[in-house]
């Protein structure tokens, strides 16, 4: 299963773009079944969750992208739950971003393997930092290739018996970066599909996302390649799609909305599935469908059972796949952001205004009629007055977990933190942010957390520090017990990732952190607030932190 990040319908050659060739991924569809209108969420982790699930995001708690909104509620079972149930091999391969401390973290969530990062996004595609099952390594190269790599050797590995592998690539999700011999193409192209070349950074921007969606398909190729090298291909079901609409506005067939918009164009993404001799090649399929239904079309076409006992609100469209449905009933498909909410059906939509559109006369959401269908309008709104009662749940604010059993390592990133008094952000984004601009004892990073198990706790903050300001003497507490220790080595490495760029950006630039011990933190099981602040700051600054790391001893 391999998910792109901010690719649109038309960021594909197959789907009548020009500008771009995708030839991996067009032979998906030419050698398999497209799903012609298959409808995820506007952003990021809720279509992540509705994949896991089959069930949809308002139901799972995924609330948000950052700040602990996007995880994963613990009372839902997951895809990779029932495929290594049935006995398969499961592993994921990128970004994850539906929680990131055990029991939140893929490791805990059904797959045996992760590598990749748990974050809403990440700051350099090159040499990146990521992690390999809770541990922080090193990754090798650009990411999609890193990533891409890794998938193969897990495949490779268990070319002999049934595995699920999960490729949730982090391109062309922003920052804009791409290696030279894909930029090359595209560097200083006109665009003869571009939605608005008017605005130069527009420009840029898109010609950068199309050579990322070219380094996608070249990786694509890649994962077809080796199934076919180890003679696999005819009994491995493989899927490509989208994660939300295009981060651009760029061309995307003409359709209304881009990322982050419930109309058409946020929702609409490219969905292919291919699996020789079983389903049908280049067939296309007109019936509705959306992330929710992978999870019981998958286990329907592998004959597994689903262990999750939770109502799914996706259903099984093999019948459809392969060529077996006589007949096909009416659905209604809901997606959703931000309290806004559409409703699409086979021929309409309503928009989160309450706007109703002939989706078949009018692909661009041109013409409102409502008043032409009134009976049909009002059902429709009733439909999603209904869907928002059944679907809510409280909103709550949930403490990050800590001392998991089944997790030695419990990171807390400045994504999850709060600043307090000078200290800021490295960037309004949090996803990859470290803090910084530390100047007085009165200010403190705190991170509201459950410790799961009580007991002993190596502390560590991973921290940056000019020479000259060597020497803070830091100490994490929490629900009254003290540890600290003094930063005495200077640690200033430069900051990275503005040479790569095609464009300039909004996520934080990166660099590199270095572990500084703090002692042994003693933390009683219960919820409570840890904090982070410097009793000594002998220079103009204490230090940048990225994270706090703690080690249960008595594992």
């Amino acid at each position: 299963m391999i998910l792109s990040d901010d690719q649109g319908w038309g960021d594909l050659s197959v789907s009548g773009n020009s500008d771009l060739k995708t030839p991996n991924i067009d032979s998906l569809a030419r050698d398999g079944v497209s799903l012609d209108r298959f409808y995820v969420c506007p952003v990021c982790s809720p279509t992540r969750a509705e994949m896991l699930t089959g069930r949809y995001s308002t139901r799972l708690g995924v609330i948000s992208t950052s700040a602990g909104g996007e995880r994963l509620n613990l009372d839902e079972s997951t895809i990779a739950d029932t495929f290594k149930a049935a006995g398969y091999a499961t592993a994921a391969f990128g970004k994850w971003h539906n929680g990131s401390q055990w029991p939140y973290h893929p490791n805990a969530r059904g797959f045996d393997e992760f590598y990749g990062f748990c974050s809403g996004h990440w700051g350099h595609y090159f040499d990146a930092e990521l992690e390999h099952n809770g541990k922080l390594v090193k990754g090798k190269g650009y990411i999609t290739d890193d990533l891409t790599n890794r998938a193969i050797d897990f495949i490779k590995k268990n070319q002999e018996k049934p595995f699920f592998c999960y490729l949730p690539y982090n391109t062309p999700h922003s920052p804009m970066q791409v290696p030279d011999k894909f930029w090359e193409k595209f560097d200083g192209a006109d665009l003869k599909m571009a939605n608005d070349q008017a605005k130069p950074m527009t420009l840029q921007h898109n010609l950068a996302a199309l050579a990322m969606c070219e380094n996608i398909d070249w990786n694509v190729g890649r994962v077809l390649k080796t199934l076919d090298a180890l003679g696999i291909a005819k009994n491995t079901i493989v899927i490509y799609f989208s994660d939300n609409g295009p981060n651009g506005r760029r061309w995307n067939g003409g359709m209304k909305g881009i990322k982050g918009s419930t109309d058409e164009g946020g929702v609409r993404s490219p969905f292919f599935i291919r699996w020789p001799g079983t389903i049908k090649a280049g067939v296309t399929i007109a019936e509705i469908a959306g992330a929710i239904d992978l999870l019981p079309t998958l286990t329907d076409l592998s004959g597994i059972p689903t262990v999750g006992q939770k109502k799914l609100d996706g259903v099984s469209i093999k019948p459809l796949l392969t060529g077996t449905a006589t007949t096909w009933p009416e659905r209604m498909i809901f997606s959703t952001w931000r309290s806004r909410v559409s409703l699409r059906t086979q021929q309409f939509r309503l928009d989160h205004k309450g706007q109703l559109f002939d989706m078949q006369a009018d692909p661009g959401q041109k013409q409102d009629v409502s008043k032409k269908y009134p009976e049909r309008s009002a059902k429709y709104q009733q439909a999603v007055a209904d869907w928002k009662e059944e679907t809510k749940m409280p909103v709550e604010t949930r403490p990050f977990t800590v001392g998991h059993p089944g997790a030695q390592l419990t990171h807390l990133p400045a994504r999850d933190g709060k600043s307090h008094g000078t200290i800021k952000r490295s960037s309004r984004y949090p996803n990859c942010s470290f803090f910084k601009n530390w100047s007085s004892t009165d200010d403190s990073i705190t991170w509201d957390i459950e410790v799961l198990t009580a007991g002993s706790y190596q502390a560590q903050v991973y921290y940056t520090c000019k020479k000259e300001n060597a020497g803070a003497m830091l100490e994490l507490s929490f629900n009254g017990n003290k540890t600290q220790g003094r930063i005495t080595e200077a640690h200033d490495p430069p900051l990275v990732g503005e040479a790569e760029n095609r464009i300039n950006r909004g996520e934080s630039l990166v660099k590199d952190f270095r572990p500084g011990a703090l002692g042994v933190l003693e933390m009683p099981s219960g919820r409570g607030v840890l904090t982070l602040r410097a009793t000594d700051i002998p220079g103009n600054e204490a230090v940048d932190v990225r994270y706090v790391v703690l080690t249960r001893l008595d594992q």
